[in-house]
């Protein structure tokens, strides 16, 4: 079994409310081609482009075999900008919550960009897909000192925009309901770094 025998970043919880330990994983290629040694500019040196794969398995009980049902090569993408860090923190990057799991994404660059944010996606396995429950993206420009938050709850459909900056505890908070609509898939998420909810 190829989920079983693999090795990378991984979470292990009930996905689907079986009672039984499902998996979570993270894989990375490991190409040495795809390693750049020697390049001009800024930046991670050797910079490792290598993609990853985000896999999920349900688990049997009766057999104890792993059987594959998502494999998702978008969601967290691959490194193209060597002065960005790397998106994925093998540490804190996926985690089980209840009724569900969590995949966060970073985003700052030492260098070409003011911009820092991290991205927090919760899913839960319903009705055969693995739906977005909750969305979370903080931002901070790094040059103005301004934040902004944005936080969508898709089992209330309702969600929290907070701005601020950097020197003061509280921020402007407005919320707002969504449209009845279908929660997007994490298929249908396409690059965790760039997906934009619609509200």
């Amino acid at each position: 079994d190829v989920v079983a025998a693999a090795r990378g970043v991984q979470a292990s919880g009930d996905l689907n409310r079986d009672g039984s330990a499902d998996l979570v994983l993270v894989l990375r290629q490991n190409n040495p081609a795809n390693v750049i040694e020697n390049f001009e500019g800024l930046g991670e040196k050797p910079f490792n482009t290598n993609p990853r794969i985000l896999a999920i398995a349900f688990r049997d009980e009766p057999s104890g075999k792993f059987g594959l049902q998502l494999e998702n090569h978008t969601l967290i993408p691959r490194r193209t900008e060597p002065a960005a860090d790397d998106p994925f923190d093998k540490e804190i990057g996926i985690a089980i919550v209840r009724d569900g799991f969590r995949v966060r994404l970073n985003w700052w660059m030492s260098a070409g960009g003011w911009e820092s944010f991290n991205t927090t996606y919760t899913f839960r396995h319903r009705s055969g897909r693995f739906e977005l429950m909750g969305y979370d993206r903080n931002t901070t420009h790094r040059g103005s000192g301004d934040t902004t938050s944005l936080t969508i709850n898709y089992l209330t459909r309702r969600a929290k925009k907070t701005t601020g900056h950097i020197s003061r505890d509280a921020g402007k908070v407005r919320w707002q309901t969504l449209p009845q609509r279908q929660a997007p898939t994490l298929e249908s998420i396409g690059d965790g770094l760039s997906f934009e909810p619609k509200l």
